[in-house]
């Protein structure tokens, strides 16, 4: 079993537009630190996009139309575990990005990101991403749609995130990545 993690947002402005420079000056390096992090698995990318292939067709949540924006921001990708997610997700160069977020991004009304297994036979799709996304803010987390807060074994029982292990983890990934995060911080919000 992988643990898949999907998030989504609406930016306050057109991916090309300064005002959200510093976000997309800082994905590249988000993606290269995840593709460091220890038990980072892989990533979709966006289809006639340069860079992984894309898991199908992406689609996004109703939040879109429902906030009356054209596009939005997503990511898509597989961990070995929730530990190892929770490492890189909270820690160094995406940590660093995400104190930012509140400079880029429209207010959410919405789940920031949904977390689910995904049998390691599977390749997940981004519309089983966005179903899952929506059930989640619909539904509240279970099993088939969780976040950090109230997580979930891939047997369907809540579990407790191993902090202990998050640290050490996050401490080894620090160790592969310091000439990025220096980047990063260098970037002007």
């Amino acid at each position: 079993m992988r643990v898949a993690i999907y998030n989504f947002g609406i930016q306050i402005a057109a991916y090309d537009d300064p005002a959200v420079a510093g976000f997309a000056r800082r994905e590249p390096l988000n993606f290269m630190a995840a593709e460091r992090s220890e038990g980072f698995i892989g990533r979709s990318g966006y289809e006639g996009e340069p860079g992984p292939a894309s898991w199908g067709v992406q689609v996004f949540p109703r939040f879109l139309k429902e906030n009356g924006a054209t596009s939005g921001v997503s990511s898509f990708s597989l961990w070995r575990d929730l530990e190892s997610l929770m490492a890189y997700s909270y820690s160094g160069v995406h940590a660093e990005a995400l104190k930012h977020g509140r400079n880029w991004n429209t207010p959410q009304k919405w789940p920031p990101l949904v977390l689910w297994w995904v049998d390691a036979a599977d390749n997940p799709l981004w519309t089983d991403a966005v179903r899952r996304f929506e059930h989640l803010h619909d539904h509240g987390p279970s099993p088939q749609a969780f976040n950090f807060k109230q997580p979930f074994a891939a047997n369907g029982t809540p579990v407790e995130i191993d902090r202990a292990e998050v640290r050490k983890i996050a401490a080894r990934n620090a160790a592969g990545q310091k000439e990025l995060l220096s980047a990063v911080q260098a970037i002007p919000v």
